[in-house]
Formats: structure tokens, C-alpha cells, sequence
């Protein structure tokens, strides 16, 4: 069923520390939302999520893309760890939403949103059906390639690292609190305490060069009620595989409208 285009308003949400965090709702009309997270240095603009939108909407299925606190255009500045916080960040968004008469049915996260959407739904046990789309499971790992391999050692000495760019320029910093948010996150632990009922999957892409692809493998071994979908060739990103995501991501999100989770006993 295709439907008319949806209205995009673009809606700012007042997360736990009173920061604004902006959005854009490709609203349908219909009561379920969908929320979709972005990854690390991203944003609502990046092309998987307004792709996302855009398919869902063309379902008749309202969805919410947003910038979590130092990103895009919502306030609060930009730190390197902040998974927990940024799973609260999802909660305000969900909460302003379940205020206005509406209801988030499913949340979907890429790359560190992938992380998000697993330790809200670790947390707050309220949303049904979670996307990881390429998250990561070790976060122990994959730091070496951004900060170097003595990263521990200068950290500990200067209580930072200032990433920078081939230009030379600083992109960003990473304090010793914030590295440490990421190596005290424990994603194993956090999908033992997903409920039965929640409904997650998996997506990965076989050729992912930033997130290895068994990531998903161990995912998969760990999470009660889950379904893994790898891509073929795909990278990190889905560069040149976009238009098979949708196709995976939809009838997901679908079941999970046709069986809420009242039906699940929870």
C-alpha cells in the first residue's frame, strides 16, 4: 500500500539535561513511530536514514530521524563515549512521543546507534522490535584504529587525544571518562537483560571494513529472540547496497506492528 508523501516537521525534544535535541518526523498519520539513531561523527541527514524514512513513510509508517546531543543540529557538545546516555537521549524521544498520543513501536540504530538501540531496550523494556543495523559487540575494540595503539598510556598521561584529520586539523577529542564510558560498556551483559519478547535483527555487511562482520555472529549467539541478515559485499556504510536494506527492514517492522507486545504477555 502506498500512500501519499508524508509531512516532514522538523520537532525538537528536551532530553534529561535539558538540552534540545532536533528531529524531523515524516509523519503519516499513523499512530506507530519508528525511530531511527544514527552512528558515531553522524547525523539524521546521513543517507541510510533518510532512505529509511523515506521507504517506511512510502508504507504508511511515521518515522523520527534525530541528532543525539553534540551532533547535527541538537545542542550539547560531542563526546566519544555516551552509550548510555544517549540510550537516555532515546527515552526522551520516546517518552515525548508516547505524550502525544503516539507510539514508538520500533527503534533502529546504525554503526554506535546499533549500540544505542540494544541498551535501551536492555534499560527501559518498552519498545518491542529493535534494528542493529552494524553495531558493534566488542567495544574494547576498534579504538587502536582511531587513537592509536599507545591510546591507553597517553590518555592516562594527558587525560586526552586530539584526533585529527590528514589536514592536521582536530576533528575531535576524546577525554579519559569518555574512552573509559566505552570500554566500561559491556554489550554482552546488556543483551542478557533484553527481554524474551523483544524482537531484534540483526543486519550486517559481509565486507564491513570499520565493524568486523562477526560482530553479528556473536550477537546472534547471545540475544534471545533474534534474527540475523548478512549482506553480501556490502560495506560499513551500505554504500552500493541501500536498496537492499528496506527489504530486509520492513517486513520486520511490520510483524512486529501485527503482534504488539500485549499479545507477548509482557
Amino acid at each position: 500500500m502506498t500512500q501519499n508523501p508524508a509531512a516532514q516537521k522538523k520537532i525538537t525534544v528536551l532530553n534529561q539535561h535539558n538540552e534540545k535535541l532536533v528531529g524531523v518526523l515524516h509523519d503519516t498519520g499513523s499512530m506507530e513511530i519508528v525511530v531511527l539513531c544514527h552512528g558515531f561523527r553522524s547525523s539524521k541527514d546521513f543517507n541510510t536514514m533518510v532512505n529509511l524514512a523515506v521507504a517506511l513513510e512510502k508504507e504508511g509508517i511515521s518515522v523520527f530521524r534525530f541528532d543525539f546531543p553534540g551532533n547535527g543540529e541538537s545542542e550539547g557538545s560531542f563526546q566519544y563515549g555516551n552509550y548510555r546516555r544517549e540510550a537516555d537521549d532515546l527515552h526522551s524521544v520516546v517518552e515525548y512521543f508516547n505524550g502525544a498520543n503516539r507510539k514508538v513501536t520500533a527503534v533502529l540504530g546504525h554503526s554506535k546507534g546499533g549500540n544505542v538501540v540494544l541498551l535501551y531496550a536492555s534499560k527501559y523494556h518498552d519498545v518491542h522490535t529493535v534494528i542493529n543495523l552494524s553495531g558493534r559487540y566488542n567495544l574494547e575494540k576498534g579504538i587502536a584504529e582511531r587513537l592509536g595503539k599507545d591510546f591507553l598510556e597517553i590518555i592516562k598521561k594527558d587525560s586526552f587525544i586530539d584526533v585529527k584529520n590528514r589536514a592536521g586539523n582536530v576533528e575531535y577529542r576524546v577525554t579519559e571518562e569518555s574512552l573509559m564510558d566505552r570500554l566500561n560498556t559491556n554489550m554482552h551483559d546488556a543483551c542478557l537483560q533484553l527481554d524474551k519478547g523483544c524482537r531484534v535483527l540483526t543486519i550486517h555487511g559481509s565486507a564491513d571494513e570499520i565493524i568486523p562482520v562477526e560482530d553479528a555472529l556473536e550477537f546472534d549467539k547471545i540475544i534471545p529472540n533474534h534474527k540475523l541478515h548478512i549482506i553480501e559485499g556490502a560495506n560499513h556504510c551500505y554504500t552500493s547496497h541501500q536498496t537492499e536494506l528496506t527489504p530486509v527492514i520492513l517486513p520486520f517492522i511490520k510483524e512486529g506492528l501485527q503482534h504488539p507486545a500485549a499479545e507477548r504477555g509482557h
